[in-house]
């Protein structure tokens, strides 16, 4: 995900307004109105409607019950199978972890140049439609392979980020969907199963720099920071609340930013939905509210089972059983279910979803998830074929394709990954994470085995 998460006072306040009736509240045509005609720096007057729009109530006949708390989110996920057996050897666990930090990278790396082309769109294209122009130009529709930087006739669309284009990709190069995934490497390694949503909150604050993170989780860190003293003088019971750093200045709390979070927590938690699922709550629930939260604990859960279960249709079940069944994103997931079985192909899907939730944001949670469904049963759970979907269908196109990346990695392993595209990615990661400077893909997994070891003696 890359989305500037510096903004204006008075942009995010708008953007809380779009938030605000996402969330079930009316807001009343006089809060727009000041918003529109507001002189950027008056404070005074953007304070009095940010604390309007803070106190309203969601309609009395709101139709989704989505709360943040565990237990209450627990009380209504339905029946799932909560843990799974790993019916072989920790030489093909370490192979499918292997195979699931490879998937992660290759599908980072394959959508990052098309990244802004597939949020923004171009000209008068869509991201999706932007991405197939370009693709076209090159001959290269539908994807097969890591998108071409080589120029075309499409009329000066570009690429970002050369070190992921075709031409010069030779290992995963820094990104935050990346980097997520070995913050909750680290923090499992230092803090065990009984850390808390405080240890992430500094693993960041010692891991990664600020212009590393990006809407939600630079929102929710700033207001950790403002309000929570420095650790060596924190005394206990002096941290900020989680209410707080998720929705102070926050309108992005049900956008993508936790659900591109899930992997290494699902890494050690192989064969564990429900556990991944739990580690991935404390790690979204001080960042998201509600959707935002069910995203990251959805895809937790479908990455752990993914060492167990290849069908995909089981494996979105499986991610289903972890999240409020009335949720949007629950209800979004299983219309999507529908289209599966009613689209003749990808492109039919797309069309559907554009038409039913094109209004919003290219990063937000939902969308973003129901490529991930499209892409691993379009794809047959074949790795490339899988991702190149995700790629092609737009919006943030590095984000879920990462995603699906773990699902279809975890589930194939290193040695079964098959395609053209892991190879050239060289077992290398180059992150901006301290500590992680330059890593293979194996020496992760090899970690990530010994983490979950640990917890499994823990648990014994």
């Amino acid at each position: 995900m890359l989305l500037s998460g510096w903004t204006t006072p008075l942009a995010l306040t708008k953007d809380e307004v779009v938030q605000r009736r996402y969330e079930g509240c009316v807001v009343p045509d006089h809060i727009v109105d000041a918003l529109d005609r507001m002189d950027p720096g008056d404070e005074d007057a953007l304070a009095a409607v940010q604390a309007e729009l803070e106190i309203l109530k969601s309609i009395a006949d709101f139709p989704y019950e989505q709360p943040n708390d565990l237990d209450a989110i627990r009380a209504l996920r339905p029946d799932g199978p909560r843990t799974l057996d790993i019916a072989y050897a920790d030489d093909v666990l370490l192979d499918r972890m292997h195979g699931a930090w490879t998937g992660k990278c290759v599908g980072c790396a394959l959508g990052k140049p098309v990244e802004i082309m597939g949020m923004q769109g171009f000209k008068e294209l869509n991201g999706r439609r932007a991405i197939k122009r370009y693709l076209e130009a090159r001959n290269d529709w539908p994807l097969t392979d890591y998108v071409s930087g080589v120029a075309a006739n499409d009329g000066g669309m570009g690429l970002l980020f050369p070190a992921s284009q075709r031409e010069n990709v030779a290992f995963m190069e820094p990104d935050d969907d990346i980097h997520y995934a070995l913050i909750g490497l680290k923090v499992l390694e230092q803090y065990g199963a009984d850390f808390t949503w405080t240890n992430v909150a500094d693993t960041w604050n010692s891991s990664l720099s600020y212009q590393s993170i990006c809407t939600a989780e630079t929102q929710a860190i700033l207001n950790y920071n403002a309000v929570t003293p420095h650790f060596y003088t924190r005394q206990p019971g002096t941290y900020a609340s989680p209410e707080f750093t998720r929705r102070h200045n926050n309108p992005y709390r049900e956008w993508i930013g936790a659900q591109i979070r899930a992997d290494g927590w699902a890494y050690c938690c192989a064969g564990q939905p429900e556990r991944a699922a739990e580690f991935a709550w404390r790690d979204a629930h001080w960042t998201h509210t509600a959707n935002g939260i069910y995203g990251e604990m959805m895809a937790a859960a479908m990455i752990a089972a993914a060492f167990v279960e290849d069908d995909p249709f089981t494996l979105v079940e499986i991610g289903l059983s972890e999240i409020p069944a009335n949720c949007r994103l629950a209800q979004a997931v299983r219309i999507a279910l529908e289209w599966c079985d009613t689209c003749a192909d990808f492109e039919a899907f797309l069309d559907r979803l554009e038409t039913h939730f094109g209004d919003m944001s290219p990063v937000h949670t939902v969308n973003n998830t129901l490529v991930i469904v499209m892409s691993l049963i379009y794809g047959d759970m074949d790795p490339d074929r899988s991702m190149c979907l995700a790629v092609m269908a737009g919006l943030d196109t590095d984000s879920h394709t990462a995603t699906v990346g773990s699902i279809v990695g975890a589930a194939r392993g290193k040695s079964r990954f098959g395609g053209n595209l892991h190879a050239r990615l060289n077992d290398t990661v180059k992150p901006l994470v301290f500590g992680f400077q330059d890593v293979s893909m194996r020496s992760l997994a090899e970690r990530c085995l010994a983490v979950r070891a640990n917890l499994l003696d823990g648990d014994a």
